[in-house]
């Protein structure tokens, strides 16, 4: 079975620290699959007899004193995240499925989760017989800075630097400033633990905690796009799909943005929509060329970039990204604060032009050798 090599260093400051990897394995079915605490055997968990069921193995791989680094091996895997904790261990659960298990994974926007109030983040990967793609997410929130570096077989490398480490304070310092500029209630995606921040919810996340939150934040920009490429105007949007379906046009009218592709339209998007990219008119359709244009549209309402271009995203550059009121505040501050400006910060942050800047600080190599993952900053 083929295997790779992860190199987890611990920057932490705490002697207290682990980590976990999760995923499918591939070459198993796409059974789901937990590494053991000895950070080489794999665990596929049977099906549990109920609900909330534990884990039947430790898989807490403990990453040693702050400033060491530990190897661990791992297989083919498909939807992998990669966790880390500090100053305490991570719990799982499974759920029985009718093929066998589910795993409950720890949670942010739910109060009564064991790992509510516990200092922990995650990075996400897929390994296959193609090549490893790697990334950061502050999609759903920020708090433990990670960083990645992908050597090739080669000798090749490419780094995502990720946050420094006062990463999530210098955060939600950007969060409060915003929130004294605008009073949108910015300050409330700030979670703290007895006074000191624990992390930072994403837009998407804060609503999921407060579905009153940021009501209504998008609506007149919405409108001012619709009416702006309205028929009645010689404005038109140009969408590149990236794709086999080139470019794409679209036009506003009665409420709703037709395409040039038949069967193809949206409705308004809602604040809700833009901020989860996968609600509404912004949902998932199954529909390749729809789902293209979806992602451009959603990553433009986040950049808020439609008055400012209309061709998307080829005609984009990162300067103009949040410039116009309102914006995905989130966003710009998580760029901001990053060490080289990248990380997914909201689901479709990996659109870019065509040879442009890399927003979503990704690494990826058809041929690894070696991925290194620095936990708690550079």
């Amino acid at each position: 079975m083929a295997t790779l090599n992860f190199a987890l260093k611990n920057n932490t400051g705490s002697n207290n620290a682990y980590a976990y990897v999760t995923g499918l394995a591939i070459d198993q079915n796409n059974a789901l699959f937990l590494l053991r605490s000895d950070g080489r055997s794999g665990y596929y968990p049977s099906r549990p007899s109920g609900i909330l069921s534990n884990l039947e193995v430790d898989c807490g791989i403990y990453l040693g004193a702050s400033g060491s680094t530990t190897n661990i091996t791992i297989p083919h895997l498909a939807g992998a995240r990669l966790w880390f904790v500090r100053d305490n261990k991570l719990t799982f659960y499974l759920n029985p499925t009718p093929t066998g298990a589910a795993l409950v994974e720890p949670s942010v926007s739910n109060t009564s989760d064991p790992n509510y109030n516990l200092n922990w983040a995650f990075c996400e990967f897929t390994w296959n017989s193609a090549q490893l793609y790697a990334n950061l997410s502050y999609v759903d929130f920020v708090s433990l800075p990670i960083a990645m570096t992908l050597t090739s077989a080669s000798g090749g490398t490419q780094t995502v630097r990720g946050l420094p480490s006062n990463g999530l304070d210098l955060v939600c310092n950007g969060l409060r400033d915003q929130n004294n500029r605008d009073h949108a209630g910015w300050d409330q995606l700030i979670v703290q633990r007895n006074g000191v921040n624990l992390r930072a919810l994403s837009p998407n996340l804060g609503r999921v905690m407060n579905n009153s939150l940021f009501n209504n934040y998008y609506e007149n920009y919405v409108n001012d796009v619709w009416n702006y490429y309205d028929n009645n105007t010689n404005n038109m949007l140009t969408i590149n799909t990236q794709a086999a379906a080139g470019d794409i046009t679209a036009k506003c009218s009665s409420g709703v943005m037709y395409t040039s592709v038949q069967g193809i339209s949206y409705g308004k998007p809602s604040t809700a929509d833009i901020f989860s990219n996968s609600s509404g008119p912004f949902a998932a359709s199954g529909n390749g060329t729809r789902d293209a244009v979806t992602a451009r549209l959603a990553a433009a309402f986040n950049r808020s970039t439609l008055l400012l271009n209309k061709n998307q995203p080829n005609g984009e550059s990162v300067s103009r990204y949040y410039n116009t009121v309102p914006t995905n505040h989130y966003s710009r501050i998580c760029h901001s604060v990053s060490l080289d400006a990248r990380g997914y910060a909201f689901p479709f942050d990996d659109v870019s032009p065509n040879g442009g800047i890399d927003q979503s600080g990704s690494v990826y190599d058809g041929n690894p050798s070696l991925l290194t993952v620095t936990v708690g900053g550079n």
